[in-house]
Formats: structure tokens, sequence, C-alpha cells
């Protein structure tokens, strides 16, 4: 088996990120119920999501290399935030980030017909005290749409950012040290 593998994402984020890695990869799509269950506490529902991704890649007949699923929650006072469905929802979300520190968990999973291996990785990021013009500033720039908790680091997002302790790749999207390690243990088991 190579390293090659099968991404099951759209994201132009992980697509990059992957590249990065020197990984040769296929990407596609999948259809994925992303609720997330009563009282499913983040961490579970971030790992549940990455590994379902890739089973259901598996299960898309994607089986001669591994599938890698991944997902990205953002969470503050153990509560998971998602993307905004419209701007009070981001508003309401960037005011709850303001000023304080969250957690970003970003999932990773490895599926085959045969097994599932993952990982989740765990960040802290601080946001500085933002304005309300700032806010929507931010909304009216189209980036925040697409993002877990509203907001991409890697992007106009990153200038509310005072401190990050951990991966600042898991906070875009995919944790390269940890994606690779998952991967040789993968191939190797």
């Amino acid at each position: 088996m190579t390293n090659a593998v099968y991404l099951a994402s759209a994201s132009p984020r992980r697509k990059e990120l992957l590249t990065q890695l020197g990984i040769e990869f296929t990407q596609f799509s999948v259809d994925a119920d992303e609720s997330q269950l009563p009282n499913e506490l983040p961490y579970d529902y971030v790992e549940r999501l990455a590994r379902l991704k890739a089973q259901s890649g598996v299960a898309l007949g994607y089986t001669d290399r591994p599938v890698l699923g991944s997902d990205t929650v953002v969470v503050i006072d153990n509560q998971s935030l998602g993307k905004p469905c419209d701007e009070n929802d981001f508003t309401h979300t960037l005011k709850r980030l303001s000023g304080n520190t969250h957690q970003v968990l970003t999932a990773v999973a490895f599926a085959t017909t045969d097994k599932v291996l993952s990982c989740v990785v765990s960040t802290n990021v601080t946001f500085k005290t933002l304005s309300d013009d700032e806010i929507h500033t931010y909304w009216q720039s189209g980036e925040p749409q697409d993002k877990a908790g509203g907001y991409g680091i890697q992007g106009l997002g990153g200038r509310f950012v005072t401190h990050i302790s951990g991966s600042y790749f898991a906070v875009v999207g995919l944790p390269l040290y940890e994606t690779e390690q998952l991967l040789q243990t993968f191939l190797r088991g």
C-alpha cells in the first residue's frame, strides 16, 4: 500500500493542507448528516463526524486505499459552534468569542473496509475584544459563511487572534503532524 489516499472533503483548505504533506490524493465530497446528537460532547461529536465521513467514502466504493475524513468544531463553554446560518447567528457567535479563549477541535480519521483509526487535536485560541463594527465588517467580507465558529484564522479572521496554544493547522482544518502520524500508523497496522 502506498501513501496515496482519498480525501472525503470538499474543503479547499483541507486540499491545500494535504498537498503540503506531499501525499498523493484524490478528492471527493460525501453527504453526511452533521447534526450533533443530543447530549453528545463536542470531542465525541467531531470524532464521530470524521469517522463517518471516512467510512462514507468507503461505502461509496473508494476501497483501494485509505479514505481520509476530517471535521472541525469550535467550542466555547463546552458548546459546539457550527457554521453561521445567517448574520444574526454569526454576530451572536463572534460576541461569544470576543475577548475569550475557545477551543478548536479537529478530528482526523482514516478508514478502509476493515479498519478505522482516528484522533482529535485540541487547540486553544484567544480572541481580542471585538467591536460591533469589526464583527459587521467581517461578515460583509463573505469569509465567515462556510467556517466553523464563523472565522478563518488563515484569512481576515486571523487579525482577531491574540494567542494560540496548539496546532495552527488544526484550526485551519487539518493538523499536519497528526495527520501524517495517523496515516503512518494506519499503514503499518
